[in-house]
């Protein structure tokens, strides 16, 4: 059922733009759990907003917003996607995310930049895991929702049951725009009677939230539809409401339905500063512009040959081009103002999180997911181990939390990974982008460190001269889930400030590797003495004396290992709960005291990533195909090392001073990275 709409060419779009009088900008982001039809949805509001003349197929691998052969070929979006359209006077900046959760760091990116979010559910399959984790990053942004329920049209869609499970397991208050007709048939349509909005679910819905409303309706009045409309818009932007749509992306039905209700109900992004102030959500690389940028303005205005201060950089960058995603292509556009999405090209040192500007942008991206498996990683021709490098850099700029890390002492590369799809994407994107066949050993945990207790670390870097850099650290644990703490007690009388602002930098660096060879985290590292000397210190003494200090108190200190965990819920029969219990206490998993539902029971608690990969097929075993889980990631508990893993330092080791102080002055080729 395709819609009778006009369409534009994609490369015309921006000038239709500039042509009609922009009333507002929305920037949207489509979100859901893989499987749900969320690019389907993508494309139907693309085409109906006039972006593109047909619309793209998943199936047939012409989804526009999946660029990536790997993406068309298995019909799964691995990066985000922006792209604008106009419905109604109003301009909707729509980001397109990936659904699976190995994914989910490109979906944090884009999380901070949005003024609202559809969540997309299918009405067949019900909630799964990953909306968990999707509602609580959203709560967190405190980013208003729509949803649309998809797939009404399937055998097995429940519409109602989705609706109340949406207050009572995802903390969302529905209120139901419109419902569907026949539903699980071909014949399926979407109730629009004005009287849908009335339903007394609905009405109960507002009335608890507004006591005049509450009043009239008591009475038996009720306020007019517009009236209605505007309390609906007021208490979504504040999260208090949540619209729900329904509808079938696959037969383009709710989806004008879906569009109003974003003009209707969702709030236009505001601008209420001159000043300059954006954030950098996602860096891609093209073959022939470089690195572009893509960037949320919040304030202020952006034009090429601009200068733009980065605040993570310190420093001023030049734009050389703006660009806005149009269709499968960028057009030049020449500006960005507030509040409006776009390209940059010229900013070659952007990263992904960046802040542009002096203002301050509001929450900082924030990691909900975190890698907690890696893997080694090498190129099946040897000759292309330098290839492979460079390949993998890219893509690290592109998405930090891939990790990468080439020891060569060792001879290793080493990708950290959500889990087995990504690294199945990864290889694909390597060959296909850059022609490069690699290989990947079995994944492994990823393991941290902490310190057992306070201590001192000294260190003397003064021979042989010209050199000068003498330093006290010390190093006390913090709690779980704190990361590193760096602060500086000593007077710029003692070490210049130059120096100091080297040791800062230098101090995330050290910990790296500790000594059972993990990443140190959940540490307070201070500066408390030292000294610089006017004739001997240069620039580069404290960033190679730093490591030596701060492993040096950490050695004293002692560490403790830290396992990766996983938070999970777990339902099931009553029946099962024995047989549950035995295997989470096998796998060392703590939980909660158990709570019946009827027949039902829930369990809360916590499982080490190390002896869990297994567990959803052992569930689905013991209870006899009855059983759900959900997993998030938990952070990091410490354990004992007979239960993780030691691993020796790879490359040249601080401690070694000798080897380290040659190393770092060239004299000792270690081949390290």
């Amino acid at each position: 059922m395709p819609l009778a709409l006009p369409h534009f060419p994609s490369t015309l779009l921006y000038l239709r733009i500039k042509l009609v009088e922009v009333d507002s900008i929305r920037n949207i982001g489509i979100l859901a759990h893989v499987d749900a039809g969320k690019t389907s949805l993508t494309e139907n509001l693309l085409f109906a907003g006039g972006v593109t003349r047909t619309m793209g197929s998943v199936d047939r691998g012409t989804a526009l917003t999946d660029s990536l052969a790997v993406e068309r070929q298995r019909g799964v979006s691995v990066r985000s996607a922006a792209n604008t359209l106009m419905w109604k006077g109003h301009q909707i900046n729509l980001i397109d995310t990936p659904g699976h959760t190995d994914f989910f760091g490109e979906v944090d990116r884009v999380l901070s930049v949005l003024d609202a979010a559809i969540i997309l559910v299918s009405t067949v399959e019900g909630l799964q895991s990953s909306l968990y984790l999707l509602t609580e990053a959203l709560r967190y942004y405190q980013v208003p929702v729509m949803l649309f329920l998809n797939k009404i049209d399937r055998p097995g869609s429940d519409f109602e049951q989705i609706v109340d499970q949406l207050d009572r397991e995802l903390g969302l208050q529905p209120f139901v725009v419109n419902e569907p007709r026949d539903e699980g048939s071909s014949d399926c349509q979407i109730n629009h009677s004005p009287e849908a909005h009335l339903h007394e679910r609905n009405m109960e819905a507002i009335a608890d939230l507004n006591e005049s409303f509450l009043n009239q309706y008591l009475e038996g009045h009720l306020p007019d539809e517009r009236t209605i409309q505007n309390l609906i818009a007021r208490y979504t932007s504040s999260r208090q409401l949540c619209p729900v749509f329904s509808g079938s992306a696959k037969y383009s039905l709710g989806i004008t339905e879906l569009l109003d209700g974003i003009i209707d109900y969702l709030p236009p992004a505001k601008s209420e500063s001159t000043a300059l102030s954006g954030r950098v959500f996602k860096i891609e690389f093209d073959k022939v512009q470089g690195r572009l940028v893509h960037v949320r303005l919040f304030s202020g205005e952006l034009k090429t040959r601009d200068l733009v201060f980065n605040q993570r950089l310190n420093k001023t960058e030049k734009v050389s081009q703006i660009k806005r995603c149009s269709g499968n292509k960028l057009v030049d556009i020449g500006s960005l103002t507030g509040s409006d999405i776009g390209v940059i090209c010229g900013f070659t040192e952007a990263h992904p999180g960046d802040v542009i500007g002096d203002q301050d942008v509001g929450r900082a991206p924030k990691t909900f997911q975190e890698p907690v498996l890696q893997t080694k990683i090498k190129p099946v021709q040897k000759a292309q181990t330098s290839a492979l490098a460079q390949a993998l850099e890219i893509m690290t700029i592109e998405d930090p939390l891939i990790g990468f890390e080439w020891y060569r002492k060792e001879d290793e590369m080493v990708l950290k990974l959500m889990g087995a799809v990504q690294e199945e994407i990864v290889l694909a994107i390597l060959e296909e982008r850059f022609q490069v066949e690699a290989s990947c050993e079995a994944t492994t945990v990823i393991y941290k460190e902490t310190p057992l207790t306070r201590a001192s670390g000294y260190v003397e870097y003064t021979m042989p001269k010209p050199c000068w850099a003498v330093m006290i650290f010390e190093i006390e644990p913090l709690p779980a889930g704190s990361g590193v703490v760096y602060e500086s007690t000593l007077s710029v009388d003692k070490i210049h400030r130059k120096y100091q602002n080297e040791v800062e930098e230098t101090v995330p660096i050290a910990l790296k590797q500790g000594i059972k060879g993990w990443e140190v985290t959940d540490v307070k590292i201070t500066l408390v003495e030292g000294e610089d000397h006017t004739m001997h210190s240069r620039p580069g003494d404290f960033i190679l004396a730093t490591p030596m200090g701060v492993l040096r108190a950490l050695e004293k200190a002692g560490s403790t290992l830290l396992e990766p965990m996983y938070d999970y819920t777990l339902h099931f029969l009553e029946g099962h709960l024995g047989a549950v219990t035995s295997e989470l206490t096998k796998i060392r998993a703590s939980f909660e005291p158990p709570i019946f539902d009827g027949e039902e029971v829930r369990l809360n608690g916590q499982m080490p990533v190390a002896t869990s990969q297994d567990f959803p097929l052992k569930l689905n075993s013991l209870s006899s195909g009855r059983g759900r889980i959900r997993l998030q990631f938990g952070g990091y508990q410490p354990c004992a090392d007979e239960d993780g893993e030691t691993r020796a330092y790879r490359g040249v080791n601080p401690l070694d001073e000798s080897l380290w102080i040659l190393h770092k002055r060239g004299a000792y080729k270690s081949h390290e990275r």
